[in-house]
């Protein structure tokens, strides 16, 4: 798949205030600071169409982004900024929990997790929630160029060892750099093969 156009739609703190047409939605969610908006303006061959900063916990909203005029691109909060206030962890918390338990249109989430370290206790409680409520997902290994070949592949092995005490069989994974452009045609690939899927 390519995308050839890219535009932000608007955004909304619950399912019931989301705007624009009814279409299939890819979400984006991880840690505060996994690279999200960096990878989402990679993906869309746009590098400021989603604001990205040093400053983790930035996106406090559901962001709607239309794609070639047939599904959307969705760019959720973050989880787990432990710097935030209660008030605000539990605001944010609410706001994931309605977009994921509320969205019709929601085809797939992408979960991101930054490759350099293991994956942490709360995105395999994360990943655990999604399997229990049945939400398709998928996982982003983030930040990629910043291992090697094989450290990076350990790493990811060590992640699987850790997610095969809660599943089965793994969600589609992906290794990705916003700076190199790496995994960019595979999760492209990926979401256009799920949408075909949805006209059969």
């Amino acid at each position: 798949m390519k995308i050839k156009k890219a535009r932000f739609s608007g955004s909304s703190t619950r399912t019931t205030g989301k705007t624009g047409r009814k279409l299939p939605e890819f979400a984006f969610i991880g840690r505060s600071n996994v690279g999200k908006s960096s990878l989402i303006n990679m993906l869309c061959g746009n590098s400021t169409l989603a604001k990205t900063s040093g400053t983790p916990g930035k996106t406090r909203l559901v962001n709607h982004f239309l794609i070639n005029d047939s599904w959307y691109l969705v760019d959720l909060p973050g989880y787990g900024y432990a710097q935030a206030s209660g008030k605000t962890r539990a605001e944010i918390g609410r706001i994931i929990d309605d977009y994921i338990d509320n969205s019709e249109d929601l085809v797939l989430l992408f979960v991101l997790v930054d490759s350099r370290h293991d994956i942490g206790k709360i995105d395999t409680g994360f990943l655990a929630g999604l399997g229990e409520k049945g939400i398709p997902c998928a996982i982003i290994f983030t930040k990629a160029d910043k291992l090697g070949p094989m450290a990076l592949e350990a790493q990811i092995e060590r992640d699987k060892e850790i997610l095969s005490e809660q599943w089965e069989e793994f969600p589609p994974m992906f290794k990705s750099s916003a700076k190199t452009g790496l995994g960019r045609e595979e999760i492209l690939g990926y979401i256009g093969e799920v949408i075909e899927s949805l006209k059969i």
